[in-house]
């Protein structure tokens, strides 16, 4: 008898947390499961909340070519081309009236923003911790980030969590825009019904592939509208609570090849 085929045609990876290392990398482990995977029949596409600029180094050392999913969901890049392929802004009069309500609710808050395009800049204003290792351009005065067209805002509160900013902010506007976490110390703003399922699903169309053909990994909550697009969600060992509720499945830890494991058992059984 003749064993079963490998049992998706797309596997859907987050990058921090998930298909990263603490260090930035790909465990030789998990890249070659993800070859062995692809080798199935399977495409691999990177679902990522960091915006193009952020990601583009990444894919680079993976040597990825296909369509990545960036700014969580906001643009579809073409890796092997290095362009844009679509690209959604964040209405800045609407989001300036979001953080202006939501400042009012909870005083000020701590902002940076991400411009739209293949070389758009991360800006950061007063008191806004960057994740180590990002570029990003400092900016004393944070009027200047409304200049030009944004994918999304990125708010930190000098006394609240992430998980109780996300909470009163969707409390305050989440009827204006979309919040979401995507990390520690990472809340954003992103237009109203943009989520990585919406990129997702633009991508998968283009691929001539299924939702229901769709294994998906991640690890924070800005992951559960692709968990909820996908047929299968597999949550890192190291993901959030919230994430870890809506999935099919809990793997390993990124640390601990948690993809690798998965793809290796599914390779196993085809």
């Amino acid at each position: 008898m003749s064993p079963a085929p490998f049992p998706y045609k797309l596997v859907a990876t987050d990058l921090d947390g998930t298909l990263l290392r603490g260090d930035d990398t790909v465990s030789e482990r998990t890249r070659e499961a993800l070859v062995a995977a692809t080798a199935a029949g399977a495409a691999h596409i990177i679902v990522t909340g960091r915006a193009v600029p952020w990601t583009r180094s990444v894919l680079d050392d993976l040597g990825y070519k296909g369509i990545a999913v960036c700014g969580q969901g906001a643009q579809l890049y073409d890796a092997g081309a290095h362009r844009l392929l679509t690209s959604v802004t964040l209405d800045r009069q609407l989001a300036g009236l979001a953080l202006s309500k939501l400042e009012a609710e909870v005083g000020p808050l701590a902002l940076a923003a991400s411009r739209d395009g293949v070389d758009g800049d991360v800006l950061f204003g007063p008191g806004y911790k960057v994740q180590e290792g990002l570029p990003a351009v400092y900016l004393a005065d944070t009027a200047e980030v409304w200049t030009a067209p944004l994918n999304k805002l990125y708010i930190q509160h000098p006394e609240l969590g992430d998980d109780a900013l996300v909470k009163v902010a969707r409390e305050t506007v989440g009827s204006l825009v979309d919040i979401v976490m995507a990390g520690p110390g990472i809340v954003e703003i992103l237009p109203l019904g943009l989520t990585k399922a919406t990129g997702l699903s633009l991508a998968a169309r283009r691929l001539g592939v299924k939702a229901a053909e769709t294994i998906a990994f991640g690890d924070m909550p800005n992951d559960i509208p692709m968990f909820g697009w996908a047929a299968h969600g597999v949550a890192m060992a190291n993901a959030h609570a919230e994430l870890k509720a809506v999935a099919d499945e809990v793997t390993t830890s990124n640390e601990e090849d948690g993809i690798a494991v998965v793809l290796e058992r599914l390779l196993g059984a085809a």
